[in-house]
């Protein structure tokens, strides 16, 4: 392979690194920081699939990865609570192939509802993990995330940030292990099958092969020392981390680690041993600092303030000079806002002025919380807005909770609201309940993705389509109504205050395609057509 260097962003040297590795498959749900992983990697012919979940997506990869391939699965952090149930017990199964699972953490919530740090997952679910700097080691880590996978058939997560994610570096392409053999399947009922007889045993094997990792880690780990000056400033650190520490104390010697679970603890130690003030440089959760205080090693942290938002190398020196003075506020910029013809603000309009209780959901429509509209009452995780407005309406007054609606997004729906729907027909409070689906065809916060409900794959090609509203029917849901919300505004207004003082069970579907997409909609219609055309006249 021609050894040709590439500008490329950390998720777009995930895919590289996929393609040229010989990975068979990649799925996920799209999430900012990792969405354009996928993306990157179906132009690039590989195999890439949306699921209508990470949890999901993180099965199918199992499969796949119990056939014997190579199978990627990426999510933004908050995915990987949807996928943790098959993340814990894939970790005992183990892999015939390699299953790699990107994280793709948010430090300063640039696009999510929180900023929880993702390393904790590793030790709690017992599986080895990654973190790259930059796009190079973006590439070369997520093919040692291979490796690793296959040599102690085992799930390996690889932890991303959003600056690693995003930002373009050069990258260096190299000649990749290839799979071994084809993908195949070989029964083994004792590693896969999960009952408690052969789980307990399974449980073992993992704890064994984290202690060979972390000798391995020890020795021969993707961790490196740079020893420069008199050794007075030592800093520890990994990931995005690093470049700004290196650039906040070009002086220091520092221990980068690559592989932060399990830790080479007793390299971190000889390290330290070297060092008059050993730092610890890390994003987020005092990770690192907890793990090496635990293990008796006499390292510094940072203050509690600087446990949110993103380091730069402002703040690192704040941190190596103990200084704990107000920052200054960041500049102030442009808030949010819903699109100037966006169809959402219909809903919304109508919301505020009927001064409904809104239970809300993670979408672009999330922005309904915000002036001139100001009509979300509560937005929690994928899928929480119908199960938060049935609790509302359960334990409500009957004044306010006949005033409770539950708003959810066609993407976010088909992730995790079908579930609330089972739930209210299971267990309807006494004044009914409705929901409002915004269906506007398209993931559109992350980028105008597809989903179940649009009948396209994630390159654009006509598959199966899940319809809403006949699901809504099928659960026996008595009042399922389609409606152009911006079409006709009175119209949708008066639907809404019937559903609100008839009682019962209610579904309304809003249905406008989103602006940015309509176009781009009507074009892979038109393809569709074309091609079905062309299938049915040969």
């Amino acid at each position: 392979m021609e050894r040709n260097r590439y500008l490329l962003t950390g998720d777009e040297a995930v895919a590289q690194a996929a393609v040229d590795a010989g990975v068979a498959l990649g799925t996920g749900y799209p999430g900012t920081p990792s969405t354009e992983i996928l993306e990157h990697l179906s132009s690039l012919g590989g195999r890439s699939r949306w699921s209508p979940n990470e949890k999901v997506a993180l099965e199918v990869g199992i499969g796949a990865a119990f056939g014997g391939a190579r199978a990627l699965v990426t999510m933004k952090h908050v995915g990987l609570n949807v996928a943790a149930d098959p993340l814990f017990t894939a970790a005992y199964t183990g892999v015939t192939g390699a299953l790699v699972v990107v994280s793709a953490d948010d430090p300063g919530m640039a696009s999510s509802q929180n900023e929880q740090d993702n390393r904790r997952f590793a030790v709690a679910a017992g599986v080895p993990m990654l973190e790259p700097s930059d796009s190079q080691e973006a590439y070369d880590f997520a093919a040692l995330a291979i490796e690793i996978s296959e040599r102690w058939r085992i799930p390996v997560l690889f932890r991303m940030t959003t600056r690693v994610c995003h930002a373009k570096t050069a990258v260096v392409r190299r000649e990749l292990a290839q799979p071994k053999s084809a993908p195949s399947f070989q029964r083994d009922i004792p590693s896969r099958v999960m009952i408690p007889a052969y789980a307990r045993p399974a449980h073992r094997r993992l704890r064994q092969k984290l202690a060979e990792i972390t000798a391995w880690n020890e020795t021969s780990g993707p961790n490196g020392i740079e020893h420069s000056g008199d050794g007075t400033l030592g800093i520890i650190t990994s990931g995005i981390s690093y470049m700004h520490a290196r650039e906040a104390a070009p002086g220091a010697s520092f221990l980068k680690l690559g592989m932060t679970h399990p830790l080479p603890v007793e390299m971190v130690r000889r390290f330290v041993d070297t060092i008059d003030r050993c730092v610890v440089i890390e994003e987020g959760d005092p990770y690192l600092v907890d793990a090496l205080r635990a293990a008796g090693l006499n390292v510094e942290g940072k203050s509690e303030m600087y446990r949110f938002g993103e380091l730069n190398v402002g703040r690192v020196q704040r941190i190596l000079a103990n200084d704990t003075s107000p920052e200054a506020p960041p500049p102030r910029g442009k808030p949010p806002q819903l699109c100037n013809a966006c169809p959402h603000r219909t809903g919304f309009t109508t919301f505020a002025k009927l001064n409904c209780i809104v239970a809300g959901d993670i979408g672009c429509y999330t922005l309904g919380v915000l002036p001139p509209f100001e009509a979300m009452d509560s937005c929690v995780c994928m899928g929480a807005s119908i199960g938060a407005g049935l609790g509302l309406r359960h334990v409500l007054p009957e004044e306010q909770a006949r005033r409770v609606i539950s708003v959810i997004g066609d993407s976010t729906f088909m992730h995790s609201g079908i579930t609330g729907l089972v739930e209210m027909v299971y267990n309807p409070p006494p004044t009914g309940h409705v929901v409002v689906i915004l269906d506007n065809g398209t993931t559109a916060m992350t980028g105008l993705q597809e989903h179940p409900a649009t009948g396209r794959t994630l390159d654009h090609k006509s598959t199966g389509k899940v319809s809403m509203e006949d699901l809504a029917r099928s659960l026996g849901i008595p009042n399922v109504v389609v409606t152009d919300p911006v079409g006709d505004p009175e119209g949708f207004e008066a639907l809404v205050q019937r559903a609100l003082g008839g009682g019962g069970l209610w579904v309304i579907v809003a249905r406008r395609p989103c602006l940015l997409a309509a176009g781009k909609i009507k074009e892979y219609e038109r393809q569709a057509g074309a091609a079905a055309a062309c299938s049915s006249a040969s």
